[in-house]
């Protein structure tokens, strides 16, 4: 699975804002080809995280998916608790037992290495043998930002 299949997906669910930052947008140039999904029906960035993300590089203090491969790239979901006990068999909060402590492994679900504990799961490199549960995570995570923002309504 590519990141451009990804972003597709993802470009064809409702109400989606896709941020991808680059040179001369006023954005951190550390986020610079990463990509960021909201769900804003109204195409106005929200105050609130986004339901998905995709990284292309190691971030401070995250480092484990090495990002700094060519070619490498991680998406990241909001997963939500039943998805997350469903992929690590451990409740968010109970992460701790769910987190890897050394490198991910490619086409693998797993907690997000640092943001597990809220839910977030990931995948880096996504391939044969995760491409439809990323496709479902994605649709998942899209579906409770949605019904978040109409209970804010």
């Amino acid at each position: 699975m590519t990141m451009d299949e990804i972003f597709a997906l993802v470009g064809q669910l409702d109400g989606v804002l896709t941020l991808r930052p680059g040179p001369g947008d006023g954005s951190p140039e550390l986020s610079w080809g990463d990509g960021f999904f909201y769900y804003a029906p109204d195409g106005v960035l929200p105050r609130t995280q986004p339901f998905a993300t995709v990284v292309t590089k190691d971030y401070p203090d995250d480092d484990r998916s090495r990002l700094d491969r060519p070619g490498a790239f991680r998406v990241n979901v909001a997963a939500g608790r039943d998805a997350f006990v469903r992929w690590t068999g451990h409740a968010p909060r109970a992460a701790g037992e769910a987190i890897p402590s050394a490198a991910l492994p490619d086409d693998t679900v797993t907690a997000h290495p640092v943001y597990g504990g809220l839910g977030w799961l990931c995948v880096t490199n996504p391939g044969p043998r995760t491409s439809e549960a990323v496709r479902e995570l994605l649709r998942t995570a899209h579906a409770a930002a949605r019904a978040r923002h109409e209970r804010r309504g």
